[in-house]
Formats: C-alpha cells, sequence, structure tokens
C-alpha cells in the first residue's frame, strides 16, 4: 500500500453548501430593514362622484382669478403673461382688494382662483403654481390669524382656524385640462 502524500490530503475544494442559505438569508435582512419611500403628492379632497353633470354656475368674472399655464409652460394671468414668481402676490392682492378696486375681487369670501392647464404643461411646472397658490392663501390666513389672534395660523385652535377659513376661504377651482396646444 503506497503512501499518501501531504498534497494528495489537501483538497483545494471549497465547500459552497451553505452560500445559498448565507445569500438567502442576506437577501431577507436587506429586505426587511429597507424602507420604501412613498410618493406623497398633494392633498386636495375631491368632491363626492355623482352621475348627474354639475349645475353651472355664474361668476362676476371681477371675482375670478384665471391662471392658464399653456404647453410650453408660460402663464397667461386674467388674460396677461405673467411670471411664476408674480403669482404670490398677485392673489393675495386680488383676493384682499385694499384699494377696493372695481377690476378685483368684491370681497375675500368671492374670490375664486381659477387654475386651467394644458395636457402638455410639465408637472413640475404645474406643481410650482400650485404651490404659488397655496402660498398666497397661507400668508393671506397668517396675516389675518396675527392681526386678530396675535398668532400665526398654524398655532391657532380648531376654532380660531374656522374663524379664519369663514374670512379667507380657500376657493380653488381646477378646470379639466386641454387638448395639447388648445387654449
Amino acid at each position: 500500500m503506497a503512501k499518501k502524500s501531504a498534497k494528495d490530503r489537501m483538497s483545494n475544494e471549497i465547500n459552497a453548501g451553505s452560500m445559498a442559505d448565507i445569500a438567502f438569508l442576506l437577501l431577507i435582512f436587506f429586505l426587511v430593514t429597507t424602507t420604501i419611500v412613498e410618493d406623497k403628492g398633494i392633498l386636495v379632497r375631491l368632491p363626492p362622484w355623482s352621475e348627474e353633470p354639475p349645475e353651472t354656475l355664474k361668476f362676476k368674472t371681477r371675482n375670478v382669478y384665471s391662471i392658464l399655464v399653456n404647453a410650453n409652460n408660460d402663464l397667461l394671468v386674467r388674460g396677461e403673461p405673467k411670471r411664476i414668481t408674480e403669482l404670490r402676490e398677485g392673489i393675495k392682492e386680488f383676493i384682499m382688494n385694499p384699494q377696493r378696486r372695481e377690476d378685483l375681487a368684491e370681497s375675500t369670501t368671492d374670490a375664486i382662483v381659477s387654475l386651467k392647464n394644458d395636457r402638455a404643461t410639465k408637472y413640475g411646472t404645474y406643481l410650482e403654481v400650485y404651490n404659488e397658490v397655496m402660498a398666497a392663501y397661507n400668508e393671506l390666513r397668517d396675516e389675518q390669524a396675527n392681526k386678530k389672534f396675535r398668532k400665526d395660523y398654524q398655532y391657532l385652535t380648531q376654532e380660531q382656524k374656522k374663524e379664519i377659513n369663514a374670512i379667507i376661504p380657500l376657493k380653488l377651482s381646477e378646470a379639466e385640462p386641454t387638448e395639447f396646444g388648445q387654449e
């Protein structure tokens, strides 16, 4: 019987039998510990669904602040081109109408902001415009809260917030988007 040398006794194989188990455990570990980010979107409460067509309401044109965003992401505000940076102050002036001008809203409760987009409008532009509209309302409510309660709107009680909301109600009308390039 021949003697086996040390070379023969050493094996060059690596036992990989448990590698699949380890990979599977690592996969489970990373799936369990990873957090999945959810898109928040815009929180808007929509009216309840109805099969009946909505009734047509007539508004005075002076009470409607119409904003049209076209396919080129340009703004047309009450028939005049404007930049997004001018939007917030324009909305605030329209709603409050401090000089009692005939072309601005009759009162804060009658003021309506109408937003209409083209289907080709970029989502980023839509969000910028929407944020400016909401910022204008938030600033007006903060000003009213500071005047009436000497606190910012966010620190008011629910009853106090209802009072401010009655003075400056959020009336935002989002019209159905038009097809690419249509008015």
